[in-house]
């Protein structure tokens, strides 16, 4: 009897091994799929968030090379006007790369040469140079604008390239490049020790976060795209068609000094780039051991639970012990499992910083929108300031010591009115207004508006009559602010005027209801209605000489409509265009007037 019932333990137990082993292979074997999929999960977020790092990191500049494009001295220098005009275009690029960040900005002509650049008096400078094997340039040239990621054969300094093509009256000149520094992303991904790299569209990693993945071929290079990196001198100086590959062919996979380590992608567009990242499968298959271990634990402290009832007090004793020695390889595996759970919490915080460093750029891309704004309003007070001080010179040679002075004091007035156009302008991104409207002469806003324009009128053959009465009711704005949309319609309407061979403008006002109508009617050739339909959009210009930004209308609506005014236009009676501006009566004025 005894040996019966050893026997049948004996079975038994066998039996129960032989389903824990069945239990533990089929949890094994659920857990590594799931996680698998959450690191295809984890992949999928770790590429959203670091692609998102990599275009805001491109978008700063994408505008910058067409924005320096417009300026005035680039159109001279590629028109060849001289040593100082080359000096002050390669000041002015100079000024560019310190005010915006970017790595080197510099004006190739349509053969390829440079002629001005921002490292002009620099060693190693680009100036000279020859860049017509470069497809920025020939992109530029065919297209309008270039976007390459390559090695500077003249620096030997990696950079994204970011080129566009400066347009003038009889077709192209030349070609403005901005060269990026990318290597901030890259010193991110080091110092958090990431699996993360870009590849160019020929699949050569670039930017990589592991230093001994660098200029490797992604996957194997195929013959044609080998020899486009040697023709372009991509990588000059660096053999990247000899290095072996990263990923072997069809896998995701690949293997590390940490194990293996799966693979996820995302295309970068529209530069053909490939953003990849990986996460090491070791925690997944750790966890999988884990899991099925403590699944098969469970299933033997069940059954030896059960066994409990039907076999001796001594193999109870025993299963009594092995229950604590279970016991404690379950707080074993509980401790290993919170200190994963800790893992996933730190890595829930990188996520957070990551966002917030997002934010960050999308604060510094207003910035940029603000600065454009603030070129464009303080270079009309700039003209007449070079006028003024013009006419202070011819004063001083004829020792008219009375017309030096008041034209110095206009100057000092020109000066302290960009001063107070800058500090406006801080809030220009911003919905708030710096400070509140108050009661405003509008007769006054036209006479100091009047000054500004004055040697431009008389510059272009234009006479502006200004028939706008005296002592109209205060209107609610800001007396600077207002001028700045005066002095822009009417530098539109001078423009127009001259353009046309004509020479008259008359501005008119009066009181309609409860607002002033200002009225300038210029005797322009009109505006097409396909004009018509986009002059407040911003950057929109018709203006093919690099004067004008597209902000004026733009930013002189917004300003009217801040103080509950507005603008529109309209064909004149003897053609022409008739501008109208509106603006309300001072409420608090009125109201003092009333009591």
């Amino acid at each position: 009897m005894k040996s019966l019932v050893i026997k049948r333990v004996h079975l038994a137990a066998a039996g129960i091994l032989a389903v824990a082993g069945l239990l533990s292979v089929a949890v094994w074997w659920a857990a590594l799929e799931g996680g698998k999929a959450r690191v295809a999960a984890q992949l999928q977020d770790r590429l959203t968030i670091t692609l998102r790092s990599v275009e805001s990191e491109v978008e700063r500049f994408r505008y910058l090379a067409g924005v320096v494009g417009e300026d005035a001295r680039i159109a001279a220098m590629l028109t060849g006007s001289g040593a100082e005009t080359e000096r002050r275009t390669n000041l002015y690029l100079q000024s560019v790369r310190e005010r915006s960040g970017a790595d080197e900005v510099y004006l190739l002509d349509l053969s390829g040469t440079t002629l001005a650049a921002s490292n002009w008096n620099e060693p190693g400078s680009f100036v000279g140079i020859n860049y017509s094997f470069r497809p920025y340039f020939s992109d530029a040239i065919a297209s309008g604008e270039g976007r390459y990621y390559a090695v500077g054969v003249t620096t030997g300094k990696p950079g994204y390239f970011l080129s566009a093509l400066v347009e003038g009256s009889a077709g192209p000149l030349g070609v403005v490049v901005v060269k990026v520094d990318m290597s901030p992303l890259e010193a991110a991904w080091m110092q958090t020790a990431e699996l993360t790299g870009l590849a160019d569209q020929a699949g050569i990693i670039f930017l990589t976060g592991r230093p001994d993945w660098k200029y490797r071929p992604l996957r194997a290079l195929s013959p044609e795209a080998a020899a486009a990196i040697i023709a372009e001198r991509r990588y000059d100086n660096i053999d990247v068609t000899q290095l072996d590959p990263l990923v072997p062919a069809d896998t995701p996979a690949i293997e590390t000094a940490e194990g293996q380590v799966v693979l996820g992608s995302a295309a970068v567009e529209p530069d053909g780039w490939q953003l990849f990242t990986g996460l090491p499968m070791q925690p997944v298959h750790d966890e999988a051991r884990l899991v099925a271990g403590l699944a098969a634990m469970a299933f033997l402290l069940a059954s030896a639970v059960t066994l409990f009832f039907w076999q001796r007090r001594q193999i109870v004793r025993l299963k009594l012990e092995q229950n604590a020695v279970l016991e404690r390889r379950v707080a074993e595996r509980t401790e290993a499992l919170a200190r994963e759970i800790d893992e996933h919490k730190r890595t829930e915080v990188e996520l957070r910083h990551t966002h917030e460093s997002l934010i960050h750029a999308a604060k510094l891309a207003a910035l940029g929108r603000m600065s454009a704004a603030i070129v464009h309003e303080v270079s009309q007070p700039l003209s007449a300031l070079d006028n003024t001080l013009a006419a202070a010179g011819m004063h001083a040679e004829r020792d008219a010591k009375a017309q030096v002075s008041k034209s110095l004091a206009s100057a000092r007035d020109l000066l302290r009115r960009m001063q107070r156009t800058v500090k406006h302008l801080k809030t220009f991104s911003s919905r708030q207004d710096a400070s509140a409207p108050e009661p405003i002469d509008i007769a006054s806003v036209v006479e100091a508006a009047l000054e500004i324009v004055e040697p431009r009128a008389r510059e272009s053959a234009v006479i502006v009559s200004n028939d706008v009465p005296a002592g109209l009711p205060m209107v609610s704005g800001s007396q600077l602010r207002l001028e700045q949309v005066l002095i822009n319609l009417l530098l539109n309407a001078i423009d127009a005027t001259a353009a046309a061979g004509n020479s008259e403008i008359s501005l008119r006002a009066a009181q309609v209801a409860d607002r002033i109508e200002l009225r300038i009617a210029d005797t322009g050739g009109g505006i097409p209605d396909d004009i018509m339909r986009r002059m407040f959009e911003p950057f929109f210009t018709t203006k093919t000489t690099g004067e004008g930004l597209g902000l004026g209308l733009s930013i002189s609506r917004t300003i009217l409509e801040e103080f509950g005014g507005g603008v529109s236009f309209a064909p004149g009676a003897g053609g022409g265009t008739v501008t109208l501006v509106q603006l309300p009566l001072h409420i608090a004025g009125r109201m003092r007037v009333s009591a």
